[in-house]
């Protein structure tokens, strides 16, 4: 957990308890420091034990005490200017919300560690939408409900820089998203808690967003339109998106990517769902349920290590240094990307990019700098990334030397 979210509960605590009662929490808690640093990583647990002990001391509800310290976050973020990025998310409310899941992924460029939460839209009307919350972090509804309530009353300064979008993390991105959508929007939006379950380990919260959602009966209006198709072949799409996988009802691959056929040849003709495990969204790898499902983003990892191929073994014995061979370099292969429900077809098309932290991942899962896409930013990120890092060592380096 980022710092950002213990930073505002003891703030709220000093804001409206006073200081002494925030030295008393802390102290209790064994916490010798008296602030947060928002970008540190914390214990996953720190912030429920601090409000827990909070409730105690100060004598609050768990209800009352989470649902005011909600509010009170939508003040706190303030100083750090979330605005212009925010307001750029979607066209319409409907947009930004559907969007609510994809923003998590763009973070994990920043906050590779994060946790994040996945948000699903489903039965919407011009009237509202039900939106579902999963995660596997507990005791954060009431503070979820907080946040929401004081979105009706609160707009932000557009004029704010966007630096403070560092220093998201998975609980308090949904907050302020909600805050925003009402400032940006300029929609007046009741949220229910409709209903809580737990599946496994993953809690699932269904809350009913009821607000005019005109533009979807707009949106519902421009697929129903009759457009032209432009003939375009297959072997052409195979090309433009070389790692993409199309399946059937049954899960059962029916073409791949040119990437894909030259590391994953024996994928063809087999059961999705048998070579690749589906990690973000939190939901059933299904193909109803992917359909149901497609404007998520979708992050599919391979079950098994990606096999080398034997020319390449030497190749890649070359490549990797000394402390990258000890390193346990990942050989899975995480594609990341949108699922496309192809009519002609009757089947999904998932279209997807390897997801490649730093170079050793590319090698030692045998692919190379040209089998990524080029209509894309695929090669730039990597070629850069490795740049960077380059940089970053050579000025550790040089520090080294100096003291």
């Amino acid at each position: 957990m980022y710092g950002l979210l213990l930073e505002n509960l003891s703030e709220y605590v000093k804001a409206v308890y006073g200081e002494d009662k925030w030295d008393d929490i802390r102290r209790q808690t064994g916490i010798s420091s008296p602030s947060f640093s928002v970008h540190d990583d914390y214990d996953e647990n720190l912030l429920n034990v601090l409000a827990t002990k909070a409730q105690e001391i100060l004598g609050v509800s768990e209800r009352d005490f989470m649902d005011q310290m909600g509010v009170y976050f939508v003040n706190f973020v303030s100083q750090y200017g979330y605005d212009r990025v925010l307001s750029v998310l979607g066209r319409h409310m409907r947009d930004f919300l559907n969007g609510l899941d994809n923003l998590h992924e763009y973070l994990k460029f920043s906050y590779p560690l994060m946790r994040a939460p996945s948000f699903i839209c489903e039965n919407e009307t011009r009237h509202g939408l039900t939106l579902h919350y999963r995660t596997k972090r507990k005791g954060f509804v009431y503070y979820t409900m907080g946040q929401i309530r004081e979105v009706r009353t609160t707009s932000t300064s557009a004029q704010k820089s966007t630096t403070a979008l560092r220093c998201l993390t998975s609980y308090n991105i949904f907050y302020l998203q909600q805050q925003v959508a009402r400032h940006f929007y300029h929609k007046d939006m009741q949220i229910e808690l409709v209903k809580s379950d737990l599946l496994g380990e993953t809690n699932h919260y269904t809350f009913q967003l009821t607000f005019d959602n005109r533009a979807f009966s707009l949106a519902t209006l421009a697929m129903t339109r009759e457009e032209k198709h432009l003939p375009i072949s297959a072997s052409v799409l195979f090309e433009i998106f070389p790692f993409c996988i199309v399946f059937g009802s049954d899960m059962v691959v029916r073409s791949i990517g040119n990437s894909l056929m030259v590391i994953l040849p024996d994928l063809l003709s087999k059961k999705i769902t048998d070579w690749f495990e589906l990690r973000r969204p939190l939901i059933a790898f299904k193909f109803q349920t992917i359909l149901n499902r497609t404007n998520n983003i979708f992050e599919l990892v391979t079950v098994q290590s990606v096999k080398k191929r034997p020319e390449n073994q030497r190749k890649t014995e070359l490549v990797l240094s000394e402390d990258e061979h000890e390193e346990e370099v990942e050989k899975r292969l995480r594609l990341k990307g949108q699922m496309i429900y192809m009519e002609n077809w009757y089947m999904i098309m998932f279209l997807g990019t390897p997801v490649m932290p730093k170079l050793t991942s590319l090698i030692s899962t045998g692919l190379y700098i040209n089998d990524l896409s080029m209509h894309d930013f695929s090669r730039d990120l990597m070629l850069a990334g490795t740049q960077q890092s380059v940089e970053l060592k050579l000025a550790l380096d040089q520090e080294q030397q100096k003291s």
